[in-house]
């Protein structure tokens, strides 16, 4: 908008110099535009009564110097000391001038609009101000005794509680409200002493119902750091619950260590715990047996064990266990002439840090023998680290899933082999696999199976489909916690069910590397098994 004006002598002012100015514009009022002054005297005053958008009604008084030609910005003319950015209907000035605005105008209604949305959004800020500052005084007043201030126990409490939170599988924690579960227990808890705060935090696993969601104090972190590194002080036992179908009550052996004190014994896989030291296992949880069998080297535990129909109570003394992971050996068929019918035997017994490793030398080592076929046996491997059941397996697969990890909503993360890692993928394979194969083992022949890379012998596995992740606390303590699912490749969840074989196995044969070889090697044992079959595939 731009127009032209020019003021004249009125009689409306008392003085003859004074003439006033009706700003005819439809309430607008450009903020920066240029005033020329054309005509002018040494100085100008005037007063501007704001009728329209003031309130108050009061008087403004401005002035300032003017030069002939000289540009003055509307802010600059009104350099009085009470400028007022809205405009006034009228304006009073001693000198002759026309007025020339330029630039686009701005629309009272629009600025008044703003102003009232302003407002507005303003008194919804400050409420909400209002109410954090009502919260925080409700806090201060539940919290202000000195009596609830956070001790160090109460924060380690919470720091267990954080670590569910945030890692725990189950989102709604077996139901409950895990933000007022921890609020009630900092309250109700007694948690002085270190032991009264370990109680507080088992009290709170014991809650979601998960026998592997478990705490640990720290003299048992550490021995769960030792035996996923390959030593073990105790009888050689892994453990589980019974199934349904084995009976109410108990615990089973899923595996006993090759060598180990209970392994000498006569305890094999599938023989049922009744009591240790006098104390009934029916409804003791695995972790608390485990405790119990471990302990100093030297020391004796009495074991109650059935196997089949028969009890027996056996006395076996601890030792330190070392376990290694992987033992090979050659079977050589008969007849075989120039070696071509050599099968390499692999025996897995855990998965320890250093168990990929050690399958990857035990390849080389059979290779350099001439063999050109391979036997995994994962019978009574009752699992352990993870990752190195996802590593071993990229061993013999060159491309394909190895295992789907799955949370509440679905699949959350995979895992699989690019062929990067691979050494073995053409040899035929065959896995053997029992109801002591378990976890990360049967992560392993799971993606084995659903790949088409070997055939699976035996008979279903343990069913252990869940994973825990164990974290340390700030004290040397630790938590093992599930954090997820995992299906197979072919999206089967085998937890409580287990991985079903291709083929089961003679009723006889052997769990050890001279007695699988001697089934191959004679063809009239009972448990002879020929190579077409193993490999048919």
């Amino acid at each position: 908008m731009e127009f032209l004006s020019s003021c004249a002598s009125s009689s409306s002012f008392s003085s003859p110099h004074f003439a006033f100015f009706n700003l005819h514009h439809q309430n607008t009022l450009t903020s920066r535009a240029t005033v020329k002054v054309l005509q002018w005297n040494s100085s100008m005053v005037g007063i501007g009564r704001s009728t329209s958008l003031s309130t108050d009604g009061r008087e403004r008084i401005w002035s300032c110097n003017c030069e002939p030609s000289r540009a003055l910005s509307l802010p600059q003319l009104w350099s009085c000391h009470s400028y007022m950015s809205s405009g006034f209907d009228l304006i009073s000035l001693n000198c002759r001038y026309v007025f020339k605005w330029r630039r686009y105008p701005v629309n009272f209604r629009r600025i008044r609009s703003s102003m009232e949305k302003f407002r507005q959004r303003f008194s919804v800020q400050v409420a909400r101000v209002m109410v954090c500052v009502m919260l925080v005084v409700s806090v201060s007043s539940t919290f202000g005794d000195t009596s609830w201030a956070l001790t160090e126990e109460n924060l380690l409490f919470l720091e267990a509680w954080r670590t569910i939170d945030r890692a725990y599988i189950d989102k709604t924690f077996n139901g409950q409200s895990w933000f007022r579960y921890r609020e009630n227990a900092l309250r109700n808890e007694p948690m002085n002493t270190r032991e009264e705060t370990y109680t507080a935090i088992k009290k709170m696993l014991a809650t979601l119902d998960d026998p592997f969601t478990r705490f640990l104090e720290p003299e048992k972190f550490k021995s769960l750091q030792s035996g996923t590194q390959g030593a073990l002080t105790g009888v050689g036992l892994s453990i589980g619950y019974r199934t349904i179908a084995d009976g109410p009550g108990g615990l089973v052996v899923i595996s006993a260590a090759p060598g180990g004190p209970a392994e000498r014994a006569g305890i094999s896989s599938g023989d049922v715990i009744l009591a240790i030291d006098d104390t009934t296992t029916e409804s003791m949880g695995i972790y608390d047996a485990a405790e119990r069998l471990q302990g100093p080297e030297g020391s004796s535990v009495q074991l109650t064990i059935q196997s089949g129909p028969s009890v027996k109570r056996l006395d076996l003394v601890r030792e330190k266990v070392a376990i290694n992971p992987v033992k090979s050996r050659i079977c050589e068929l008969p007849g075989s002439g120039d070696g071509s019918s050599k099968i390499g035997y692999i025996k897995l017994t855990s998965f320890t840090q250093k168990a990929s490793g050690a399958v990857k030398e035990a390849i080389d080592s059979l290779r350099s023998n001439s063999v050109n076929a391979f036997v995994l046996d994962l019978r009574d491997n009752s699992g352990g680290l993870f990752p190195e059941g996802v590593e071993i397996a990229k061993i013999w697969l060159d491309k394909g899933v190895i295992v789907y990890i799955c949370d509440s909503r679905g699949v959350r993360d995979i895992y699989d082999s690019d062929g990067s890692n691979t050494i073995a993928a053409s040899e035929p394979l065959a896995v053997l696999v029992n109801k002591g194969t378990a976890s990360a083992s049967e992560i392993l022949a799971g993606a084995l199976k659903d790949n088409k890379r070997a055939m699976l012998f035996g008979e279903p596995t343990y069913g252990k489909g869940k994973i825990q992740s164990v974290f340390k606390l700030s004290d040397g303590s630790g938590l093992a916690v599930t954090v997820a699912r995992y299906e197979t490749p072919a999206h089967i969840d085998i937890d409580k069910v287990g991985v079903i074989p291709d083929s089961p196995l003679p009723a006889s044969f052997p769990k050890d590397g001279d007695g699988f070889c001697s089934c191959f090697e004679d063809p009239a044992s009972v448990c002879n098994i020929n190579r077409v079959q193993l490999f048919s595939r």
